[in-house]
């Protein structure tokens, strides 16, 4: 039964909190669609090639219905507990205060850094073969300095975050269509012939891979605190969003793959789509993509950043981050400077490919989590079960097939990953015990 907790969250906000209002329902789709398009085509075609080869495509698509499945259960818990803890509270709600949303909460701060960090990788590449003719040293540099920057950003508000990312989808957006018309348009489709395609068990594999492409729209539970109605906006950003995304993610796989092989493909990497808009548009479109690419992995950034203050408030103010994530350092709260720093070792000290493996990885084990939790809470959100347990199963499917295969050949990524979770359980259980030796203050 709903307590009157939930009841007050789920009621339309007052007239005078709908003034205050720092974002509308489309923002809200742009802060979802403009995290995930950085980090799905211009961070990841190459990594995928190698997996799937020219049935990339097929894995965007298949990772957009696991995407759907776990939109559908965000959805509805966002609408019964709207909050800007996001997903971690639904873990909360699902599980209590414990161990359980402890240590989801660290792996999804993790991830998120994680993200941050692959899209800001990606800035580099494109940035550095424009003014250091893709010199190692510079892409690191000019990805650093972008984090810094949009970390920046995010201190000014939510507003600024969610004007800057508006503009930057409506481009980002307008160029891909027109990038995926003309491509598509001029494709040769022996280099799309299912004859080349690998086997099932790779473009499974490569699923846990672009899964990581639609994590974005996690960020947009986030949004509930800024939003005038987040029981009704709430789902149809969601849902908005990933629409959006996959339909990108597919018209622009299919036109990049059906110009160039996949071979070149992984090859050209971070900037394929640049090079598969050439043999069409020419320098020009070289150039345009280029800029592009640019713009979303800026968006991507900026909207990856975003969660981070709400979140760690939340989490501080509910006992599971320790009390100092709920400060600021001057204009910049530490959850920010935390998950800026996390982000910037990352880009320093991994390739391309490993953060998104690890990334990937991280976020199927904490979006299994919130199924569970939401198994739990059915009632209250009113959610159909079959669908909750469809996408449970898909999603841990995906996770172990990732494990059997891509974690089998990267034994540096598996103890990547191994480190990563060990490590929050072992901050989540010291912390609490910290906690709870603390003298209680009358």
């Amino acid at each position: 039964m709903a307590t009157p907790d939930d009841a007050r969250a789920d009621a339309p906000a007052p007239e005078d909190a709908s003034r205050r209002t720092k974002m509308t329902v489309l923002q809200a789709t742009f802060i979802g669609v403009g995290s995930m398009v950085g980090a799905g085509i211009f961070a990841l075609l190459g990594a995928a090639g190698a997996v799937a080869g020219s049935a990339v495509w097929l894995s965007f698509l298949i990772a957009g219905v696991i995407a759907a499945l776990q939109g559908y259960s965000f959805a509805k818990l966002g609408a019964a507990f709207p909050s800007g803890g996001g997903i971690l509270t639904f873990l909360s709600r699902g599980f209590g205060e414990g161990h359980i949303a402890g240590i989801g909460s660290w792996l999804f701060f993790v991830a998120g850094s994680i993200v941050v960090a692959m899209i800001a990788s990606s800035f580099g590449g494109y940035a550095s073969s424009v003014v250091a003719g893709g010199d190692a040293f510079w892409a690191k540099f000019l990805a650093v300095a972008l984090i810094i920057v949009m970390s920046g950003l995010n201190t000014i508000g939510s507003r600024a975050v969610a004007r800057v990312q508006s503009v930057i989808v409506v481009i980002v957006l307008v160029i891909l269509v027109v990038f995926a018309v003309v491509t598509i348009a001029n494709l040769d489709p022996a280099l799309l012939a299912p004859a080349g395609y690998p086997g099932a068990r790779e473009i499974v594999s490569s699923v846990a891979l672009t899964f990581f492409a639609f994590l974005g729209f996690g960020v947009i539970t986030f949004t509930a605190k800024d939003l005038a109605r987040p029981s009704r906006e709430l789902p149809i950003a969601i849902y908005l969003a990933l629409a959006v995304a996959t339909t990108v993610y597919v018209a622009v796989s299919l036109g990049v793959f059906g110009t160039l092989t996949a071979d070149e493909v992984v090859g050209y990497g971070t900037t394929a789509l640049a090079e598969a808009a050439k043999p069409t548009l020419g320098d020009a479109g070289y150039v345009l993509m280029v800029i592009t690419a640019l713009f979303s992995t800026t968006g991507a950034v900026n909207a990856g950043l975003y969660p981070s203050i709400g979140m760690t408030r939340h989490l501080a103010a509910v006992g599971q981050f320790p009390p100092i994530f709920a400060r600021s350092a001057g204009p910049f709260p530490v959850g920010l400077i935390v998950m800026a720093t996390l982000a910037t070792v990352l880009v320093l000290g991994f390739d391309l490919n490993r953060i998104a493996s690890i990334g990937s990885a991280v976020a199927l084990l904490v979006f299994s989590a919130v199924s569970i939790a939401h198994l739990r809470l059915f009632r209250q959100t009113g959610a159909n079960v079959l669908v909750l347990v469809v996408g449970l199963i898909a999603t841990l499917g995906t996770f172990v097939v990732f494990c059997t295969t891509t974690l089998v050949a990267e034994p540096a990524t598996a103890f990547a990953l191994l480190a990563i979770v060990a490590l929050s359980v072992a901050i989540d259980f010291l912390w609490k015990a910290a906690a709870r030796r603390r003298p209680v203050a009358h």
